[in-house]
């Protein structure tokens, strides 16, 4: 549950949703994290303990990663993939040169065994999708216009989506994981940093092409969001209106109750549900029930 302004929530409501082990957020206007209210921690401390050693072991720590990574950067080209086959008059050479780049990456990334080079390998595949991300957006809407990744603050109106939507995403995979009895702050790829969930910050990396890029495009490209939606500060800084975070907090609920068949489970299960899963697939890795982590790959 996330609460996003300065509402209250009475303390019988909070207790409830602590009894059914369900994470309660409190986020700003503007949806910068404030504090998170959970229940008592559940799961076995033997699987705590696995996930603490290989976080501290770079070489195991980078095994894992590398999953999240090589995730990520497929479910980046699968992204590109399907514009080239839903807008194939609209696909260019541009967008061809990036999926073959990403193609490059993604081998290198399946040969790293050193973290550092993982994190470099991570920002280069990164750079080549969001540098045609803006011919993905198919409205004709310079104030929609997409040249770079940026935030704290967002400098434009599409990196503020992306923004508030990640942070819809890390409350969602905070939660999951500690339903399934790991810690979300202790990860792999991220460095360790007080208060930050480093191993959600990890897990979400192969769900934001899918989960995420693909939502906001279609909001925008389906003028959900129109660019009225925001204002621009004097810093240039870019917020959304207080109406816009709750047409895009609704969208996100609905389409979190569609069904998909998951690619590495075979099984129907709700959009939503997808970090749950996620989760306790790495959960049965640590366990020694599999024999690798498989990440969510979108078709």
């Amino acid at each position: 549950m996330i609460l996003i302004g300065y509402q209250g929530a009475s303390t019988k409501l909070m207790a409830m949703c602590a009894e059914k082990n369900i994470g309660m957020s409190f986020c700003t206007p503007y949806g910068k994290f404030l504090c998170r209210v959970q229940g008592k921690v559940s799961g076995n401390i033997l699987l705590r303990k696995k996930q603490y050693r290989i976080s501290d072991d770079e070489y195991k720590s980078c095994l894992i990663a590398k999953n999240f990574i090589i995730g990520k950067l497929i479910n980046y080209r699968n992204v590109l993939n399907r514009f080239k086959r839903d807008y194939a008059d609209k696909f260019n050479k541009n967008v061809k040169k990036s999926i073959e780049y990403l193609s490059d990456t993604i081998k290198s990334v399946s040969k790293c065994e050193d973290l550092d080079n993982l994190r470099g390998l991570e920002g280069i595949g990164s750079k080549f999708y969001f540098e045609v991300f803006n011919e993905l957006i198919l409205i004709n809407d310079e104030s929609f216009r997409f040249d770079s990744r940026n935030r704290r603050p967002p400098l434009d109106r599409v990196n503020a989506l992306l923004s508030f939507v990640y942070v819809l995403l890390s409350h969602d995979m905070a939660s999951s994981l500690e339903s399934v009895g790991l810690d979300p702050q202790a990860g792999f790829l991220h460095r360790d940093r007080p208060g930050r969930n480093g191993l959600a910050l990890d897990m979400m990396e192969e769900l934001r092409p899918y989960l995420c890029d693909r939502f906001v495009l279609k909001l925008i490209n389906t003028k959900v969001i129109k660019h009225n939606d925001f204002i621009v500060k004097e810093n240039g800084s870019v917020l959304m209106l207080e109406d816009a975070r709750k047409s895009v907090l609704t969208a996100w609920q609905k389409r979190k109750k569609d069904i998909i068949k998951h690619p590495f489970l075979g099984e129907k299960i709700e959009i939503g549900l997808i970090p749950y899963v996620q989760s306790l697939l790495l959960a049965r890795y640590l366990r020694g029930d599999l024999e690798e982590y498989p990440p969510y790959l979108m078709k």
